[in-house]
């Protein structure tokens, strides 16, 4: 079992593939374990993708008395990457906590960043997204883990996709089945997700960076991501009229695919 120490916490992390070095986190979940079918098709086939357990999440432990930040996050994140002496690491993150991660990294260590990828992300929280995040935290807390999954799951497809779905979307093998009996550790997630800010220091990154925006997103709207792609120098962005929260069904998911290995391999 790959656990490394890594800030003062032991630290569940995976490393799948051969090539240049991509560092992916997705939101309040895990790409590891069971999950390696949410990474996009091929990734591991063309690069050394590297993906890990967000503190008390799967086999990650935590420490309640340590804040829980996005600069603690990133730390993490940072630390591992040193810990496998891996550097000029392509950042990916999707949908929301991961995404905000890899801006904290792309700051705080350019040595790090050959790339940055973006998703239903934010760099600073306006009133509805605080709100939204604050309902997910007293659903959980006060209603359970089965109100939380399906408001959030609710929120984060398309009426169309749910309606179709929704017996495999919610469930104990469901979205975000890392948190049922977890409240502890995903109230600290959204600890650091509301109260963080990256837009006066979006300036300092200087890797080449791409910002995809979700017309029909009503948690992480363009309203949250176009500051993003602004706030960054050279930064490049594109905006799907027909994309939520999470990328979803066949079509879909090949489309971002290939726009993802487009990125990628035009990247110097």
């Amino acid at each position: 079992m790959p656990i490394a120490r890594i800030n003062d916490h032991d630290m569940y992390y995976e490393v799948l593939g051969q090539g240049d070095p991509v560092l992916c986190m997705g939101g309040w979940g895990t790409f590891c374990h069971d999950n390696h079918h949410h990474l996009a098709r091929g990734l591991t086939d063309r690069y050394q993708v590297v993906i890990f357990d967000y503190r008390g999440i799967g086999d990650s432990s935590d420490d309640p008395n340590v804040p829980s930040t996005m600069a603690l996050h990133a730390a993490d994140a940072i630390g591992l990457l040193d810990h496998l002496g891996l550097s000029n690491v392509h950042l990916i993150g999707l949908v929301g906590m991961g995404a905000c991660v890899c801006q904290e990294i792309a700051i705080r260590r350019p040595d790090l960043a050959r790339s940055m990828f973006n998703t239903g992300a934010w760099c600073e929280v306006d009133d509805f997204l605080r709100d939204q995040l604050e309902m997910f935290r007293w659903l959980h807390r006060d209603a359970g883990f089965d109100a939380f999954q399906k408001a959030v799951t609710l929120l984060s497809f398309t009426p169309e996709y749910y309606n179709e779905h929704h017996h495999k979307l919610l469930g104990p093998q469901g979205g975000w089945k890392e948190l049922n009996g977890r409240y502890p550790a995903h109230s600290r997630l959204i600890d650091a997700c509301v109260n963080f800010e990256s837009r006066e220091r979006l300036a300092n990154v200087r890797c080449p960076s791409f910002v995809l925006h979700a017309a029909l997103d009503v948690v992480t709207s363009p309203r949250t991501t176009l500051p993003i792609e602004r706030a960054i120098p050279g930064a490049r962005g594109e905006t799907w009229a027909d994309l939520a929260h999470v990328v979803a069904g066949k079509e879909q998911k090949i489309r971002f695919c290939n726009r993802l290995f487009d990125w990628l391999q035009s990247v110097p």
